[in-house]
């Protein structure tokens, strides 16, 4: 099968998704697929008619993930042509000629649906959820009315837009971009006097912003593939919250997989996870986040909707506790997304 693999792009999330590309593209090409991996932002300048027959090394140039987020203007600076668009040069000439994308983008223009929206009008087949959905589930503050609406347990919070005067009085709390990923611009705040700080951190990534509740306790992950939701993984950081750099730092956390907690907690989160699934209106596959407080009251923070596959990341691992390598795992997604295809 030929695939191409989109990753890169100009979201903060920008060297995360290169690494679940590159982990994606080696396990494709060890299972024998023609495969491509295109910064889906700088593009390709070489020929395309034989792209998939290439003796190329598409990895090369990718390294680890630094400890902070990528200065996307330097990225957008290495652009060399003029176009205005997303797509860098012949990236949808590429995926036009390929079997399906698989999408290992995250956050902005990647992870919301736009690039999803452009797909579907172009005919090109890709992996994951479809735009209405990817939408529904990357803006927090959406979300968390659909979790209400539903009745599915989540934090208290605020919708607030820059420029907005609103009332919040509840300390400690948690101020998050609403569109953002991977805990960038997010803050914990424990009085009025860092809220300035705080929202100025979160404003610096978007224009709207979620003010919630913040809740103490264990952090857990729930993966749903085709609505089924796998174990359930547990996040322990060493120092503060899972934040950027605890997510994708080796060694900066401990995560237990199945989570040492017991069986009918385990059910509930799986339940609330497959639930939130429904309620996003989500297809193929996704991740959900979860708070366990000391009253072993579950609270869901968010759903991911291109969970990341970086060598550190939680839903290979979840994959791999019910015996699903990492290989096997990426050939699921892809053989799932392609059945949205058949149906249509």
């Amino acid at each position: 099968m030929k695939v191409v693999v989109l990753a890169g792009g100009t979201s903060t999330e920008r060297d995360v998704s290169l690494s679940t590309g590159k982990t994606i593209y080696k396990a494709l090409k060890n299972k024998g697929h023609q495969v491509v991996l295109l910064d889906v932002y700088l593009g390709y300048e070489g020929e395309t008619h034989n792209i998939f027959d290439l003796d190329k090394d598409w990895t090369a140039n990718i390294g680890a993930i630094k400890e902070n987020n990528p200065d996307i203007l330097q990225i957008k600076a290495l652009r060399k042509d003029n176009s205005n668009s997303f797509f860098g040069p012949n990236v949808l000439d590429i995926c036009s000629i390929a079997d399906i994308a698989f999408l290992a983008l995250h956050g902005e223009n990647g992870e919301d649906g736009k690039i999803q929206a452009a797909f579907d009008l172009m005919g090109i087949k890709y992996t994951g959820t479809d735009y209405s959905s990817s939408a529904l589930a990357m803006d927090k503050a959406i979300a968390k009315e659909i979790f209400a609406y539903y009745n599915i347990p989540t934090p208290i919070g605020i919708h607030v837009k820059k420029g907005d005067t609103y009332i919040w009085n509840l300390f400690p709390c948690v101020v998050k971009v609403c569109c953002g990923g991977s805990s960038v611009g997010v803050s914990i705040v424990h009085s009025g006097n860092e809220m300035t700080e705080a929202l100025a951190n979160a404003f610096s990534y978007g224009n709207e912003v979620v003010i919630e509740q913040y809740i103490k306790g264990r952090e857990f992950s729930v993966g749903v593939i085709e609505g089924q939701a796998l174990p359930v993984i547990e996040i322990a950081p060493l120092d503060g919250f899972y934040n950027y750099k605890n997510k994708y730092q080796a060694g900066s956390a401990i995560e237990t997989c199945p989570a040492q907690i017991n069986e009918p907690i385990t059910k509930q989160m799986q339940n609330i996870a497959e639930e939130v699934f429904k309620a996003l209106r989500l297809k193929t596959y996704a991740r959900m986040d979860f708070i366990l407080n000391e009253n072993n009251e579950i609270y869901c923070l968010e759903a991911n909707t291109l969970p990341g596959m970086t060598p550190t990341s939680l839903l290979p691992q979840e994959a791999l506790a019910i015996g699903m390598d990492f290989e096997a795992l990426c050939e699921k997604i892809i053989d799932i997304s392609l059945k949205k295809y058949i149906s249509a």
